[in-house]
């Protein structure tokens, strides 16, 4: 349990009196044989992810590792191993050491068993609580075609989109990233339940950006929960007035965004255009009541239109377009920056489409920001999963 761990003070400098943060930092990984490269950036810059959360937030920081592969008989080694928190970045940094990319059979894996094996660590009460789900594949049960070996559904019968729900209840935010192209058929799936949490997904094809999300993450993160605490009132106020006056969802989000801007509210925001999230993740799966009822109802995605990918514009026309659209209609589709990557043609079997993704290749952190659409959308849902919202 984390309250018997030893506390090396050595590595985080005390807190500040009136600016400080506990977090509780969990990483639930792939660890087959595709994932080699995510799990050396992540070996490699812990350390480095650490201090700099501790020095740029003044955090107390504990962390976790869910590894995860895959059921018998497609993977004989370990369906999860879990090291529960630590103070102790040391530490983390063995766990991480010891895990090898290997195995994984059929292409989904044992993603649920990681997602249940998350929600029973041991999380302190008061931390703000951010699990970060590293993925190339798919979980069981979700689409037959891509030779499951477990169609019906996760042969544990724990069901990841249940979890997901107990994890928003618990405060868990779920960011998930989703390692492209190879997800991309999955990637609605892998929005809609960062988006029960108020979690982000965000897309990648370049392991050495792991650190860069990581980091902007947490921070993002981080400036939200403080926000949140010294707005909820307001908040809440805001939202059950405009409930009580039959206001849908779109414009209780676009309420709270103006009490916010009103108080002149300033976060950090990560650059995760690549990621926003897909319609049919926010409208059609995120209010699925488990992961037979999503079945039911998924269509893997086909990949972008080419004209999607052929902008040259600079990442500012971009950003204004975008935002223009968001300040309409809530543009959460899945749209590439001018940095977005397309995998070559050549590179699918013959008679298949490439698979087109919209990582882009920089993640860039902007400090002191006005809350974004998107940004409140997420405080909205966080705020209705906290137990004291009626």
């Amino acid at each position: 349990m984390a309250s018997a761990l030893h506390i090396d003070k050595l590595e985080q400098p005390q807190l500040a009196k009136h600016d400080s943060s506990v977090l509780d930092l969990a990483f639930a990984m792939d660890c087959t044989g595709s994932m080699g490269s995510y799990i050396e950036s992540a070996t490699q810059n812990i350390r480095a992810i650490v201090e700099e959360i501790v020095t740029s937030e003044k955090s107390d920081v504990h962390l976790a590792l869910v590894e995860y592969r895959d059921h018998p008989p497609q993977d004989t080694t370990f369906v999860t191993r879990v090291h529960d928190f630590t103070s102790k970045v040391k530490e983390m940094k063995g766990w991480l050491e010891q895990c090898n990319a290997q195995g994984g059979g059929d292409t989904p894996e044992a993603v649920a068993d990681a997602l249940h094996d998350v929600l029973k660590l041991s999380w302190r009460p008061e931390a703000t609580k951010i699990c970060v789900l590293i993925s190339d594949a798919p979980p069981h049960g979700l689409d037959p075609s891509c030779g499951d070996g477990f169609p019906d559904g996760d042969p544990s019968g724990v069901d990841p989109v249940k979890t997901v729900r107990e994890m928003a209840e618990k405060q868990i935010t779920l960011y998930v990233v989703g390692v492209e192209p190879s997800i991309v058929p999955y990637r609605d799936f892998f929005m809609s339940i960062a988006y029960i949490t108020g979690g982000q997904y965000v897309p990648m094809v370049n392991a050495k950006l792991l650190a860069q999300v990581i980091i902007g993450g947490v921070r993002e993160e981080i400036s939200l929960e403080r926000l949140m605490q010294d707005a909820q009132e307001d908040i809440n106020r805001e939202m059950k007035q405009a409930e009580e006056e039959g206001a849908d969802e779109q414009e209780i989000t676009k309420r709270v965004n103006r009490l916010l801007l009103q108080r002149n509210a300033r976060v950090n925001q990560l650059d995760n255009l690549g990621g926003a999230t897909s319609a049919v993740a926010r409208e059609t799966y995120s209010k699925c009541a488990d992961m037979r009822e999503l079945r039911n109802q998924y269509k893997v995605e086909a990949p972008p239109e080419p004209p999607a990918f052929r902008s040259r514009r600079s990442r500012a026309a971009y950003v204004r377009e975008h935002r223009a659209e968001d300040d309409d209609e809530f543009s959460h589709g899945i749209i590439a920056t001018s940095s977005a990557t397309v995998v070559p043609e050549g590179s699918a079997p013959p008679g298949e489409v490439p698979l087109a993704s919209t990582a882009p290749t920089s993640y860039d952190l902007r400090e002191n920001e006005e809350v974004s659409m998107a940004q409140t959308e997420r405080i909205v849902r966080r705020m209705r999963n906290k137990k004291d919202y009626a």
